[in-house]
This record gives structure tokens, C-alpha cells and sequence, in this order.
């Protein structure tokens, strides 16, 4: 229940400091949102930041080749 608390309590204070633009909302929501999951996966020592942010590079780059294999593939024509 704190934790809801403090997301709760951080989007009063966004809200009482004047941030109307809803871009700037939504990039406050989830750097809040990517600071609680770091905090968490700290917490249970799974792995340290830094191979966190190696991991998931190399996931990106493993989804870029993937997406770039399906656009080569061309769908094969029945004869």
C-alpha cells in the first residue's frame, strides 16, 4: 500500500508544480515507473544495473534483426 502511496503522493506533487502539458505527464509517469522497477530488481539482486541496460540493449538489437528478417521474407505465392 505505500508504494501506491509514493506514485500517488509523486503525481500530486507533478500536478501541484504546474505540469499541464500531458507529454511531459506521461514522461514523468514512466521515468517514476522505471525508478520503482530498478528499485525493485535491485532489491532482489537478480542482476546490477549495468548488465540490466547490456540485457536489454542486446534485446533490442535481437528485435530489430528479427523484425528486419520478417521484412526480407516475402510471403510465398500458391500456384
Amino acid at each position: 500500500m505505500s508504494k501506491s502511496n509514493f506514485v500517488i503522493d509523486r503525481l500530486v506533487k507533478l500536478i501541484e508544480q504546474g505540469i499541464i502539458s500531458y507529454k511531459d505527464l506521461s514522461t514523468e509517469i514512466v521515468n517514476i515507473l522505471k525508478s520503482k522497477r530498478d528499485e525493485i530488481i535491485f532489491k532482489m539482486k537478480i542482476t546490477s544495473k549495468e548488465e540490466t541496460e547490456i540485457l536489454s540493449k542486446r534485446i533490442e538489437k535481437l528485435e530489430k534483426k528479427i523484425q528486419s528478417l520478417e521484412k526480407k521474407k516475402s510471403p510465398k505465392k500458391s500456384k
